[in-house]
């Protein structure tokens, strides 16, 4: 008697699924200050597994002086791109009286324009500008104090990231033992299979990533360099360091690269920039792609650009660049647990099953 299941009606288990989700949705907002960093980290260590482990197995060092060798590469490795995006910005500022009179220039044309177009003379325009200026200078204050804090905020999350990525390489072992413990025997062939996966495909597709980011800075750095685009290099990595963020990225360094173009040289120039800007985009998207990081994770666009524009709206920048790799998780695990298969299917569309037709066509 107490052994019946309930069957419950689809609209009651709808609504249950929509009060979790929100529940979960405010616990993820609440939890920013430490979920935030700790993907992150998460995402790091499964990178640099594989080089921790050489260090431990092939060095003979011990596991926290593997993963800090491992981390310590790493920071190297971000900071020698800084480095050189530094020095092209240092370069960009000794320009600035250039770009300064550029943009004096470009703003005479703009208020010549407002006034034949919407019949607004210069001193009005000249007016609102002032009190704008005044506004801004008034505010000077509150506003380096706010940068203060923003830049300390962002020093205080990359420590962070760096203390959960040793830490998640310290204790793996005991983080895989958890997740095996939490779960029945029965279900321990699954759970390893999940984490393997987990393991490959996100390693594969971060790989892939900067593979990518690579290709397309080259790119970019030779085909502004060809046209005889200023900061061909800052330009270049801009772009390729915006085009990590699906959709939304590339029309970023579209406007940056065109606005630094235009504030350098002639309007034709920065024309031509933006085509080749979306022409490289364009082969990116049809050729790289598809070729670096390859079917590793396969979500189809609808379900990417909700994910984007979701991740932006609980975590904004960083949520944005997480939204991808959660998403790929959760498709992993939906995949191979059998309830939750339709949710992978929805998350994926047809591109595993058009494949798995494909090879079965081949060995007929």
């Amino acid at each position: 008697m107490f052994n019946k299941s309930i069957s419950l009606p689809f609209y009651v288990k709808f609504a249950l699924v929509l009060i979790g989700l929100m529940a979960l949705g405010f616990l993820i907002i609440l939890g920013k200050e430490l979920l935030d960093p700790l993907l992150f980290g998460f995402l790091f260590a499964i990178l640099l597994l594989p080089l921790s482990n050489f260090f431990e197995q092939k060095c003979r060092m011990p596991r926290s002086m593997a993963a800090f060798a491992a981390i310590l590469l790493m920071v190297l490795f971000v900071t020698g791109i800084m480095y050189l995006v530094g020095t092209q910005i240092t370069n960009l500022a000794h320009d600035w009286p250039l770009l300064k009179e550029q943009i004096s220039k470009s703003a005479v044309d703009v208020q010549l324009w407002i006034q034949r177009t919407f019949h607004i003379n210069a001193e009005k325009q000249m007016v609102y500008v002032n009190d704008t200026a005044d506004k801004i200078v008034a505010s000077g204050t509150s506003v380096l104090g706010t940068t203060f804090g923003a830049v300390s905020s962002l020093l205080l999350f990359y420590i962070f990231i760096i203390l959960f990525t040793f830490l998640i390489l310290l204790y793996r072992r005991l983080l895989f033992r958890f997740i095996l413990f939490v779960f029945d025997e029965e279900a321990t062939p699954v759970v390893h299979t999940i984490v393997e996966n987990v393991q490959r495909i996100l390693r594969q597709y971060i790989v892939g990533l900067l593979l990518e980011m690579v290709i397309v800075a080259i790119l970019t750095c030779v085909a502004f360099w060809i046209i005889g685009v200023k900061y061909a290099i800052l330009l270049g990595i801009i772009t390729a360091l915006f085009n990590i963020i699906p959709y939304v990225g590339i029309f970023s360094a579209l406007l940056l690269s065109t606005l630094i173009t235009f504030a350098t040289g002639a309007i034709t120039k920065a024309i031509i920039v933006a085509i080749v800007v979306v022409a490289i985009h364009a082969i990116d998207a049809n050729v790289v792609l598809p070729m670096v990081v390859g079917s590793k994770v396969r979500l189809n666009a609808l379900i990417t650009f909700i994910g984007i524009v979701l991740g932006e709206m609980l975590w904004g920048l960083s949520g944005m660049f997480l939204s991808i790799p959660v998403i790929a998780i959760f498709k992993i695990i939906f995949d191979h647990v059998g309830p939750l298969r339709p949710w992978g299917y929805l998350l994926g569309g047809d591109y595993e099953y058009e494949r798995k037709a494909k090879e079965e066509m081949k060995t007929e």
